[in-house]
């Protein structure tokens, strides 16, 4: 769901030490603070290409269907960021790009079908910031992020009685919100750096009127008594909190290492809050269990000769929900990312830049059993990982 993946350099390393480095213009994004290391101003533009594949293995179906084939594919994505060198204290900048969404696309006959057809939950954020150099060590800043958020689910409803066939309930709306984030900067030695970051969480109110169709008779008359179609859907949905503590230290002319230990308030995330308006006004919560999560990463970047930087990282995300809570429209498991990049200097103002993450998101089993209509689904994934190839272009002015 977190996507430290946004066609930076940093994704070499697997975002590790990102609130620390200040290398690059992205760093208005990771840390505003770090914007007052870069001496000029600068401009990065990255594209970045995501291939999925997840595959249900389907043990237990109450209805049958089949595993859904690969519920991913293949997505396009990208960054841009801008910092403009106001003086040797003082910079601004802006991050343009995504950091949260998934999408999963089951089809419409595999086993699943009663919990979700289809899910995608996509947002864009446009982050203006501030850094400010106070002394030889300390550096603050501060950003606003402005956050798209679109969110289209599909899923399939049983309607009782012999060759009826199913129908479908349908959302498609999206929604503005705004958040900011909060950096330090602390650089105790020329070597040695830190790095700290809050990100705020983003309250996204998504509204559409419920989209049923395809009821069969019976369900109809109940439709008709509760007033569910037609209805106005309202849900609030939360992109969660994060805070990142970040290292860098330059052992050597060539080689540095990296280090990043990251929270995110998935907790809030899991809660969802819906309200019904028809003639009736209902309102619920629904509390998927998520957990608060934790993140550890491990990078290093080697400069093999005068123009070419590698960099290395290894990471860990533990699990956001527990094996008897898990569904299938979010199959997150523990996470480990293995990464890798390369940069090449032209000149002393151009850099470009290349690198490749694997995301093994675990087995993810799911055992859930949601009564007469859906049924009971069982079953755990036998493929589950994200592939990211990313290229980006650093220019100084």
């Amino acid at each position: 769901l977190w996507l430290f993946e946004d066609a930076s350099p940093e994704m070499g390393h697997a975002a590790a030490g990102s609130a620390a480095l200040g290398q690059n213009a992205s760093t208005a994004f990771s840390n505003p603070a770090g914007m007052t290391r870069l001496d000029r101003s600068q401009m990065m533009i990255g594209a970045l290409a995501i291939y999925g594949d997840i595959r249900f293995d389907v043990e237990e179906a109450e209805f049958g269907g089949g595993d859904g084939g690969n519920a991913s594919g293949w997505i396009p994505a990208g960054s841009f960021a801008y910092v403009h060198d106001y003086s040797p204290d003082l910079k601004f900048g802006v991050w343009l790009g995504s950091y949260f969404g998934l999408g999963l696309d089951y089809g419409s006959d595999w086993a699943g079908r009663y919990y979700v057809q289809e899910a995608d939950f996509v947002t864009f954020a446009v982050n203006p910031g501030v850094g400010y150099r106070l002394n030889d060590q300390w550096s603050i800043g501060a950003g606003v992020s402005v956050v798209y958020g679109d969110l289209e689910q599909k899923t399939a409803i049983n309607n009782p009685g012999p060759g009826v066939p199913d129908g479908q309930l349908k959302i498609d709306t999206d929604d503005w919100a705004l958040g900011y984030n909060l950096g330090v900067l602390f650089e105790p030695t020329e070597a040695t750096r830190f790095g700290l970051t809050y990100r705020s969480e983003v309250e996204l109110e998504f509204e559409d009127t419920a989209s049923v169709s395809g009821l069969g008779a019976v369900l109809s008359v109940v439709g008709n008594i509760l007033n569910l179609t037609g209805s106005e859907v309202d849900m609030e949905m939360y992109v969660p909190a994060s805070v990142v503590l970040s290292m860098y230290h330059q052992f050597t002319e060539r080689f540095a290492l990296l280090g990043s230990l990251t929270w995110q308030e998935s907790s809030e995330f899991g809660k969802t809050t819906m309200t019904i308006s028809s003639e009736t006004t209902r309102e619920l919560t629904v509390d998927r269990d998520f957990d608060d999560t934790w993140k550890y990463s491990l990078g290093c970047r080697y400069r093999l000769a005068e123009p070419w930087m590698l960099s290395l990282g290894v990471a860990y995300s533990e699990s956001l929900v527990d094996d008897d809570d898990r569904t299938v429209d979010m199959p997150v498991d523990r996470q480990w990312r293995y990464a890798a990049g390369i940069e090449y200097d032209f000149n002393e103002d151009t850099t470009i830049g290349a690198a490749y993450v694997y995301l093994d998101a675990g087995d993810a089993p799911v055992n859930q059993n949601r009564g007469a209509l859906a049924g009971a689904l069982a079953g755990d994934y036998s493929t589950n990982e994200l592939h990211f190839f990313g290229i980006n272009l650093n220019r100084r002015f």
